[in-house]
Order: C-alpha cells, then sequence, then structure tokens
C-alpha cells in the first residue's frame, strides 16, 4: 500500500513539474504588436533619459516596423516665427517579438 502512494506520489509531482515547465508561447503577433505600442514603450524610455519636457515637445511621434524591428521617432518642433530649427529627435529601435530596447539615441 506505502509502495502505491509512493509511486502516486512520484507520478503526481512529475505531472505538475512538467505543467510549470513548459514555456510559455508568445502572442502570435508579438509583445509590440503595433506602432502605438511601440511609441509608448519608447517615450517611457525616453523620457527617463531626456526628461518629460523634452520628449513632449518632439509630437508627434512615428513608428515603422520593417524586419521585425520597430523605429520609433519624434518630430522636431518647428519655429512658430518660421526661422530655421536647429537640434534632432529621439529615436529608438524595438524589438515586434520580444520588446527588447536594441537602440536609444537623440540625433541632431
Amino acid at each position: 500500500m506505502r509502495i502505491r502512494h509512493l509511486g502516486l506520489i512520484a507520478v503526481m509531482c512529475f505531472l505538475v513539474s512538467r505543467a510549470f515547465a513548459q514555456e510559455k508561447m508568445p502572442p502570435k503577433d508579438g509583445y509590440v504588436p503595433d506602432a502605438d505600442t511601440a511609441i509608448k514603450i519608447a517615450v517611457v524610455v525616453w523620457t527617463r533619459i531626456y526628461g518629460e519636457k523634452t520628449i513632449a515637445a518632439q509630437k508627434p511621434y512615428r513608428a515603422e516596423l520593417e524586419d521585425g524591428i520597430w523605429t520609433v521617432q519624434g518630430t522636431l518642433p518647428k519655429d512658430p516665427e518660421g526661422g530655421p530649427v536647429f537640434g534632432g529627435t529621439a529615436f529608438a529601435m524595438i524589438a515586434k517579438a520580444d520588446g527588447r530596447i536594441l537602440h536609444v539615441a537623440h540625433g541632431e
């Protein structure tokens, strides 16, 4: 009787461990499925690095997907008087599949 219980416990432990050990499948569209999600991720990262005021001034943001990588950029603010504008915008590259931040910079 005791051996039967030990066998049952061993089988149950094996099944439970298999259930927890199985890898979770990533979403079929990746963790960053669209431009809005890519932009939200980039804005959070940029704001921590460059500050809220600097990043807010670069709206609207745009994102393009190529070969599984989102490229997200801010827009250079326009001079209200029509003069030349100097400076650059925030730039980020984010992996669509898993959300890794591959590159962050602020262009000049």
